[in-house]
């Protein structure tokens, strides 16, 4: 597992604890771009992000105008599956709020990306000017039939009367 963070799933916790499941942690910037290197094709880049930490052990580290860097190298994924909000019949997307965060980068990634969307339109039904990954990157759309967001935890608290 690669990731920036993992959550409070008990299970990967257990997994990871009985040695079933490796981790690998690494900044959420570094992780999003080691993502968009692999889909741009570019295998390796340069970062100040670890530098002199756990993140930077066992990788190269160089030196460029006074300051170390540490080699990141790309990610790319046999599979990539993307949450849109709407894609046409062609695999154009269209992402909503936080789904913008990764999913772009993560679809060009993938050597097959499939995407789950919440509509389905016409090919030439969406502005090309929203299109925020073109369909060229995206081998599947399956129409999602739940589409709850779920949350890891709900805290409530009472107001205070005005």
């Amino acid at each position: 597992m690669i990731a920036s963070y993992v959550g409070e799933n008990k299970l990967f916790e257990q997994q990871y604890l009985a040695g079933e499941l490796e981790l690998e942690l690494n900044p959420q910037g570094t992780l999003a771009e080691r993502i968009r290197a692999g889909g741009a094709g570019i295998p390796a880049f340069y970062t100040k992000t670890g530098v002199g930490t756990v993140v930077a052990e066992g990788k190269p580290v160089e030196e460029f105008e006074g300051q170390l860097y540490v080699r990141e190298t790309w990610l790319r994924a046999d599979l990539a599956i993307v949450k849109a909000w709407k894609a046409d019949t062609a695999g154009n997307l269209v992402y909503r709020k936080t789904a913008r965060n990764f999913n772009p980068n993560m679809a060009t990634a993938g050597k097959v990306t499939v995407a789950e969307v919440e509509e389905i339109v016409p090919a030439g039904s969406l502005d090309p000017e929203a299109i925020h990954t073109p369909g060229i990157y995206v081998d599947r759309v399956i129409k999602s039939t739940i589409n709850e967001k779920r949350i890891e935890k709900l805290t409530e608290r009472k107001r205070e009367a005005a």
